[in-house]
């Protein structure tokens, strides 16, 4: 080697530097912190907008369609979300996403079928890349964090998915909240103020999508080489093969699945039945937004504390099957001995529901992502479409059925599906707590 080489000179220099890095490891938590509240800012808006779809745009069912619409786009554009993932890297992946929800919102300033059909069709391809993108990004950095500082992988994935899911569901506080404040009923059954909540929400939004393109990129080589592939073509159709297919391969993700499932169908319930059918006639539509608030309230903290508490599969099974407990109560309240009274109680039940409902839905979220995380550590794209895919397609499958069901039949529906997602569920806990603990299996 030529020692005149002015590389040979820097290299001492290099390497100094190398050792300081190895000295200091990266604190991967201002990431989470800066995507948590990027969602925030993006879902106070999107969130409080579903919410009020199918009671403020009720003519001719355009906002139940319209999220029915929704969410059958985004089931389909799930089964190739993981290969976009992979071809844009996850941060711009999460980045190009937002601008499906912003359009949605413009697109309720002038309601009808000519602007929320195509808006909901877009928005069903960037939720899957959004949320594809998002699962795989806090799973990666969760994972390097706890390599980095030499922490239990479980349990910095459960508490990055904590404080994600945390200041996310905060979402349904923050812009319940706000409805509240800027819609009033009037007298002759009207909503007023819905233009300018609409604005307001599109402010947030913005911010929302400037402040996530400061989280670092975290996977872009993958792309790049996936992009500088001789056989483009082949690679991509392989590539996205793989993802659809290699995670069905595993009895994990069918007995998991009932339980994504279950997840879409009880949030698509707060949505589309609860607001209108509980919420609405108690306490007016702009009560909805109040209702909403302590869903979300309870919510966030549910998932602050269930992302705390997690450290790996016994804590999941617990944490989740606390959570189906309190859900069921819900349904079955409803179903065998609530009645619309008036008064304080008239307005507390409804309340009260939401609370029990925000907690199910807090916990879902966290054990979720976090269960995704811990068992499918070689194929994250692929396992978080595979939840998006399934709680898309129930969600759109709730929206469908609403106009044509009664509640009654809804609630039925609600309670088979919990029994056999708990049931699988415990199931696969069994199953692996038993590989686990015997030592042949290893």
């Amino acid at each position: 080697m030529d020692a005149g080489n002015p590389r040979d000179e820097e290299s001492p220099l290099v390497a100094a530097g190398q050792n300081s890095q190895v000295g200091k490891p990266t604190n991967h938590t201002r990431d989470v912190h800066i995507l948590s509240s990027a969602f925030l800012l993006i879902f106070l808006a999107y969130g409080a907008a579903q919410n009020l779809e199918t009671t403020v745009n009720s003519q001719g069912d355009l906002g139940t369609i319209s999220l029915g619409i929704l969410y059958v786009s985004f089931t389909i554009f799930s089964v190739t979300a993981s290969s976009v993932v992979r071809a844009l890297g996850s941060k711009y992946a999460i980045v190009l996403g937002t601008t499906g929800y912003w359009l949605f919102i413009a697109a309720n300033l002038k309601p009808s079928w000519y602007t929320m059909v195509p808006a909901s069709v877009y928005l069903g391809f960037a939720a899957s890349i959004i949320w594809v993108g998002q699962g795989t990004y806090l799973t990666s950095t969760a994972r390097s964090h706890a390599s980095d500082h030499n922490l239990h992988e479980p349990t910095v994935i459960g508490s990055f998915n904590g404080e994600f899911w945390g200041m996310f569901a905060a979402h349904q506080f923050v812009g319940n909240l706000i409805s509240l404040a800027l819609l009033t009923d009037g007298s002759d059954g009207s909503t007023s103020g819905t233009t300018l909540l609409f604005i307001v929400f599109l402010c947030f939004m913005t911010l929302g999508t400037i402040l996530m393109c400061f989280i670092s990129k975290r996977d872009g080589k993958r792309g790049e080489a996936a992009a500088e592939s001789p056989n483009g073509f082949c690679s991509s159709f392989v590539s996205l093969t793989k993802g659809i297919i290699t995670p069905l391969l595993d009895i994990r993700m069918w007995l998991i699945i009932p339980l994504i499932a279950y997840s879409g169908l009880q949030q698509a319930f707060v949505w589309a039945e609860f607001t209108k059918e509980i919420v609405k006639p108690a306490i007016g539509v702009s009560g909805v937004g109040g209702a909403m608030a302590v869903y979300g309230a309870f919510d966030t903290i549910c998932a602050l504390t269930a992302g705390r508490l997690t450290s790996g599969l016994a804590s999941i099974t617990w944490i989740v099957s606390f959570g189906s407990i309190l859900q069921a109560l819900v349904f079955l309240w409803i179903l065998l001995g609530y009645s619309l009274t008036s008064g304080v109680l008239g307005v507390l039940y409804p309340l009260l529901m939401a609370a029990m409902l925000g907690i199910g839905d807090g916990v879902l979220n966290t054990q979720l992502n976090a269960l995704l995380g811990i068992i499918f550590k070689q194929d994250m794209e692929g396992a978080f479409s595979q939840l998006k895919l399934w709680q898309s397609a129930s969600i759109a499958v709730v929206f469908f059925l609403s106009p044509y069901i009664s509640l009654q039949a809804m609630l039925l529906i609600m309670l088979v599906a919990l029994l056999v997602a708990v049931a699988c569920f415990l199931f696969l806990s069994l199953q692996v707590e038993k590989t686990f603990s015997n030592p042949r299996a290893s």
